[in-house]
């Protein structure tokens, strides 16, 4: 099974923001098992963090993990989600960047379910479109 396309396209949009020094926020959906994350900080099962290198300290993004460290209201937290529970990625001056299906599993792994269950198990969607944006 190939990988998900989802942490190389975090990875480069961090990095886009990062060379045009816009300030690159994540929204995180905390229902996802594995989610750690200030809890006071969560509003209806969402949280929106600041990912920039003022804001955190070992921001590590791998295939299957982000994690780093960062303070709330003076606290120390280690922040921890995986990546599917990453549902966009934008700056914050402009808004661009890319919103992932929330109810994609991006792990990429098997779950021992054969690929013809899990086709019967998903809903018909529509044809992907492009519209422009203006």
């Amino acid at each position: 099974m190939a990988t998900s396309t989802k942490p190389y396209l975090v990875r480069a949009l961090y990095q886009w923001m990062l060379d045009n020094e816009l300030i690159p926020f994540i929204a995180l959906d905390t229902t996802v098992p594995g989610v750690k994350v200030p809890v006071q900080y969560i509003q209806d099962g969402k949280i929106v963090l600041n990912i920039s290198p003022v804001a955190t300290q070992d921001l590590e993004i791998s295939n299957t993990m982000l994690s780093f460290s960062a303070s709330f209201s003076g606290l120390g937290y280690r922040i921890q989600a995986p990546m599917h529970a990453i549902t966009m990625i934008y700056a914050k001056e402009t808004g661009q960047g890319m919103a992932f299906p929330e109810s994609e599993d991006d792990t990429g792994g098997d779950d021992g379910s054969s690929s013809s269950q899990k086709e019967a198990e998903k809903p018909k969607a529509k044809k992907p479109t492009l519209k422009v944006v203006k």
